[in-house]
């Protein structure tokens, strides 16, 4: 089995030898081949520099480097579409997901499931961190047309058939929370406690850019046509 494991990187120099380190310890006591995927969004630091030297360290390293910052979704769908593994794993560079939870999605991967999706908890939150998240994605989930789960993001692991189907759809203004959702297959969800971003700074989710990240999934998913999910860069 090779295992193929994508991570959007974007100013990330400071944290990548770490994550390159952590992720090939977990996956390797489980046996399974592995190619790890760094996908650079347009950085303005050494990141580029630093992946070109990982590569040169361990061939199981593999970069992919955009033109410009395209953003996040877009990062994630060049890394799927190189990915080569009979299944994929998505999480960012930032350690703030932990790359031990790999374990427990393959095993979950083992006995049948499409998706392993880790599902974030809120220990930990402060009670007005907790207040505003459980708003956002009710609001959210009142106006989409998929299910958005408060605590659950792009860190999953993806069958093959999983990641051909998201490649298969021709939208190119992506919210994947509710491309995950709607592909469907059997998922399990994995629940974990928030962990500290590494490489500096806070978090970079600000509130603006969460409530454009909510809009766009409403332009997304409130006008299904045939069957298929629209996307607002439609015509």
């Amino acid at each position: 089995m090779l295992l193929s494991v994508v991570v959007p990187c974007h100013n990330e120099e400071a944290v990548l030898p770490r994550l390159v380190d952590e992720v090939l310890a977990a996956v390797g006591p489980t046996g399974v081949d592995v190619e790890l995927i760094l996908v650079d969004d347009g950085s303005r630091d050494g990141t580029m520099a630093v992946l070109r030297a990982l590569h040169a360290q361990d061939r199981r390293v593999r970069h992919v480097s955009l033109s410009r910052n395209f953003g996040k979704e877009s990062a994630m769908l060049a890394g799927l579409a190189y990915a080569r593994g009979d299944a994929v794993v998505i999480m960012d560079a930032d350690l703030q997901h932990p790359p031990r939870l790999i374990v427990q999605m393959l095993e979950q991967h083992r006995e049948g499931f499409d998706q392993v999706v880790a599902r974030r908890t809120r220990d930990g939150d402060s009670v007005g961190r907790t207040l505003i998240s459980r708003v956002y994605y009710r609001l959210v989930n009142s106006l989409v047309e998929v299910e958005i789960e408060d605590g659950v993001g792009d860190f999953r692991l993806l069958s093959r058939r999983a990641v051909d189907a998201l490649l298969a759809l021709d939208e190119y203004n992506r919210f994947s929370k509710g491309l995950f959702s709607w592909i469907g297959f059997p998922t399990a969800v994995i629940d974990y406690r928030n962990e500290a971003r590494q490489g500096g700074g806070g978090s970079r989710w600000s509130m603006r850019r969460l409530l454009n990240y909510g809009i766009d999934g409403v332009m997304s998913f409130t006008t299904p046509r045939c069957g298929w999910p629209s996307t607002s860069g439609r015509a």
